[in-house]
């Protein structure tokens, strides 16, 4: 059957519009469908419009760290996601033009035998921010949710048990007056396949992927239906989560920072105009004759 180019037909005999076609949402990595306005943007993204852009968004997070210092604020901003999901370069895209005694990046080494032994958010707790910081937890708690369930480092009862307590958990951090931000970066199963090969193929990136990460690659689904768990589980009102499409890295840390800052509802902290003092006169001194050791100009 012959069809016009501004309408179609589905299988059922009904017609549909361009516009309907066009409506239809997409699916996701696991197949799911998804609203038309979550897809991300097409298009490679002009490196000269990514550094202007996100240059804006840097001066921002410093107006947001004057803020947080000026007013004891304390931030909280959890990452989670699969490997390659694009975790670390949103981290440093946040943290790259701020300080760090202020935004403290949190990436806790596997546990030792007597943190193993103690109750599971315990060592956790002593990361969380004090007035003036903002803690950025580059995988977090839900570490029991996510790796440590799907690749059996913990029970199914630990699991399930952690999925009931961390609402509560998170209930108290925020009842303590932290501001509690959680981001899951979710990357289609073939990007996650190019950039884990990438890795592969480069000596600076070679480190990045562990045996864990090798033996994980595997468990895609497996990944989801925890993920899908610990969603049902701790996506409350007082701790959402917010996903981000990181199939296009740049696009990805674009979309979460202004995201974040729209979040904290922080002001600008006025500040006094910056002027360089003069300088001291010498009154004497001269460059010792000292045989200084150079680096060698190789460049």
């Amino acid at each position: 059957m012959n069809r016009s180019k501004k309408e179609q037909q589905d299988k059922g005999g009904k017609r549909r519009t361009r516009r309907d076609v066009a409506a239809k949402p997409a699916r996701g990595a696991d197949g799911a469908r998804r609203a038309d306005g979550d897809r991300p943007a097409s298009g490679k993204l002009a490196r000269k419009d990514y550094d202007e852009k996100l240059a804006k968004l840097h001066g921002e997070l410093v107006k947001l760290q004057r803020w947080v210092q000026a007013t004891g604020a304390k931030i909280v901003i959890v990452f989670e996601g699969r490997d390659g999901a694009g975790k670390g370069g949103c981290i440093k895209a946040l943290t790259e033009r701020v300080s760090p005694r202020v935004f403290r990046v949190v990436a806790l080494p596997a546990p030792t035998e007597r943190e193993k032994s103690q109750m599971y958010l315990q060592r956790y707790v002593p990361h969380l921010p004090a007035a003036g910081e903002i803690v950025i937890f580059d995988r977090s708690w839900y570490n029991r949710a996510g790796v440590e369930r799907v690749m059996g480092l913990c029970t199914e009862e630990e699991a399930k048990e952690f999925l009931k307590a961390v609402p509560l958990v998170e209930q108290a951090v925020v009842n303590s007056g932290v501001i509690l931000l959680k981001y899951w970066l979710e990357v289609a199963p073939d990007e996650q396949t190019r950039r884990l090969k990438q890795r592969i193929r480069d000596d600076r990136k070679i480190w990045k992927l562990s045996d864990m990460d090798l033996k994980s690659y595997s468990r895609w689904f497996d990944y989801s239906r925890a993920r899908d768990e610990m969603f049902a589980a701790s996506d409350t009102g007082f701790a959402p989560w917010f996903v981000v499409h990181s199939d296009d890295k740049k696009r990805a840390r674009l979309n979460l920072i202004p995201h974040l800052l729209d979040r904290v509802q922080y002001k600008e902290v006025p500040r006094k105009p910056v002027k360089l003092p003069k300088r001291q006169k010498p009154h004497g001194y001269s460059e010792p004759k000292y045989p200084y050791k150079y680096v060698e100009g190789r460049y």
